[in-house]
């Protein structure tokens, strides 16, 4: 018998027709698809995909596509056709839905993925409604008033840790004149239910008891881990109120975060281990960005490799790994993030993605990764990698000479030159995730300032930095050979490079070996598949490592 060629996933649902799939399982297929990300259910296809043909009484797509959307509430407007197999199967696409759908009869039902791969359908529970209505910025869960909650559950000690951090982070000052009472409505930490003023969440996270906090909201606990070696120097969990929270870890890395000095110049500059900026937004967007309806933790991690900050819920809809530095700035929290903004905690513009980036970027170090968040947990790691003199000096200078810091674009692409082998347009709209537009643009006006320069031209033009701006730079890595090693010194170079930094990418093979960048794959993958090292993610993220053994 014909097989379909596809399997089943998150996105793609098989059904049975033969003996005619009752309209409710039709309906409850589609519901679970809108209220996930949409995707396409075939309908006269066996699990394992062979076709086995539809019913008579699902042989027109336009009755059907009416049915659906009678029984589902609000209407979801799918498409249906009938896809030309012998026998024929009816496709039914689902659009992704920017609410809640549910079935006429009330169901409301999200698919997911099993531990063995496979998808299945599932109820909502109520507080993945709320989590998922914050998701798609339906719902400001921490303007919410706080069940069970009052004014008296508010700290003395934390109303003067508000009043302490306004006056030293550079908040707005004029709130420092408001009363208590004035103070609270002004940031939304309260608002009034049949006349009382009840705390809402944000205003429990950040003014509360701790006992009460705890009490209240189970949700907001944190954690800091301190790891030297294998040696566990730090290892606490507490919950506490948002600020104090803050000013208690923050307090923490700085014990560990060690600096070093370089010269520039007249100048001397120290740089730290971890960017302090960098860090401290990274901590607040965990924070303001944290689904508060789920159980776990904000936790910090800090080792010899780098920094780790994670937290509960996904990327709120429309945020992607690839569009992180471009995305409208938006979160699931807003009351919460804009109290936190005006205090002066976190970056006023929303764009707090740019700082932590910014604090890898002017000391040329690798990127902040968020290649292990899931629908469920952003994670960030901020590898701790030895700044680039030479780059830290170009950037120094010509911040100096512009009067004003680089932009995080320009800083990126920058980056990305230096970090990849005479990277070509493509390359760079590919790293970047940024629009042609926006790239052309930067690249003009980093040229025009002698900071990089083309070579090559037509199809094969690439961009590599200035050896007057960047005299270490990779300019000189694609010359380092006047012959080029032979394969099997090539291989050894490459893991000459793992021993070195735990790991390589392409982009590090192509930088020290002075080929392109589909050079490295093909010889990182020949190593891999002789078992000589082993190939860890996959995509933008893919590193390489070792084989055990």
């Amino acid at each position: 018998m014909q097989v379909i060629g596809l399997s089943e996933s998150l996105s793609i649902e098989f059904k049975s027709d033969q003996k005619r799939l009752t309209d409710s399982e039709i309906i409850e297929a589609v519901v679970a698809f809108a209220n996930t990300q949409g995707g396409d259910l075939y309908l006269g296809v066996e699990d394992d995909g062979t076709i086995t043909g539809l019913h008579v009484a699902h042989q027109n797509p336009t009755q059907l596509t009416a049915l659906i959307a009678n029984r589902t509430i609000p209407p979801v407007p799918v498409r249906c056709e009938l896809i030309d197999t012998t026998p024929p199967v009816l496709k039914i696409t689902v659009p992704s839905r920017p609410s809640i759908v549910a079935t006429s009869t009330g169901k409301i039902i999200q698919r997911r993925i099993k531990s063995d791969g496979r998808p299945e359908n599932i109820p909502m529970y109520p507080y993945e409604i709320i989590s998922h209505l914050s998701d798609l910025r339906l719902l400001d869960y921490s303007a919410q008033p706080l069940p069970g909650a009052t004014v008296d559950d508010f700290s003395p000690l934390e109303r003067e840790r508000l009043r302490t951090a306004l006056r030293t982070f550079g908040g707005e000052h004029h709130l420092l004149e408001l009363s208590d009472e004035e103070l609270d409505g002004a940031l939304q930490l309260t608002t009034l239910v049949q006349g009382v003023r009840t705390p809402t969440v944000a205003g429990l996270l950040i003014l509360g008891k701790a006992e009460r906090l705890k009490a209240l909201m189970p949700t907001a606990e944190s954690s800091i881990q301190i790891l030297k070696g294998t040696t566990i120097a730090v290892n606490e969990s507490f919950t506490l109120p948002l600020l104090a929270a803050v000013e208690k870890i923050n307090a923490t890395i700085k014990a560990y975060n060690s600096s070093e000095e370089f010269e520039m110049g007249l100048f001397r500059v120290d740089v730290p281990t971890i960017d302090e900026r960098a860090f401290r937004e990274a901590l607040v967007n965990a924070y303001s960005h944290r689904d508060y309806s789920m159980l776990g933790r904000v936790r910090v991690q800090l080792n010899d490799e780098g920094l780790t900050i994670s937290n509960p819920g996904g990327f709120t809809d429309g945020i992607t790994l690839h569009n992180l530095l471009d995305a409208e700035p938006h979160g699931r929290n807003p009351t919460l993030a804009d109290a936190l903004k005006r205090i002066g905690l976190a970056e006023r513009s929303g764009r707090g993605i740019d700082r932590i980036y910014e604090g890898s970027l002017i000391y040329g170090r690798m990127l902040p990764d968020y290649s292990e968040s899931t629908a469920h947990l952003v994670r960030v790691y901020i590898p701790n990698t030895p700044a680039d003199k030479a780059f830290m000096t170009m950037v120094f200078n010509e911040q100096k000479e512009r009067g004003r810091s680089l932009s995080v674009s320009t800083l990126l692409l920058l980056y990305l030159i230096k970090r990849l082998h005479r990277p070509t347009l493509n390359n760079l709209l590919d790293c970047s995730g940024f629009s042609e537009t926006k790239v052309h643009q930067i690249l003009d006006s980093l040229l025009e300032k002698g900071l990089i320069h083309r070579v090559g031209s037509g199809k094969n033009q690439s961009y590599v930095l200035s050896s007057g701006r960047y005299p270490d730079g990779v300019r000189e890595a694609s010359v380092r050979y006047n012959v080029r090693p032979n394969k099997a010194k090539q291989q050894e170079l490459v893991v000459d490079l793992i021993k070195s930094q735990g790991y390589v990418t392409r982009g590090d093979v192509s930088e020290h070996l002075g080929m392109s960048l589909p050079q490295a794959y093909h010889l990182l993958k020949a190593m891999a598949e002789k078992n000589t090292i082993t190939l860890l993610h996959s995509g933008r993220y893919a590193r390489y490592v070792l084989a055990d053994g």
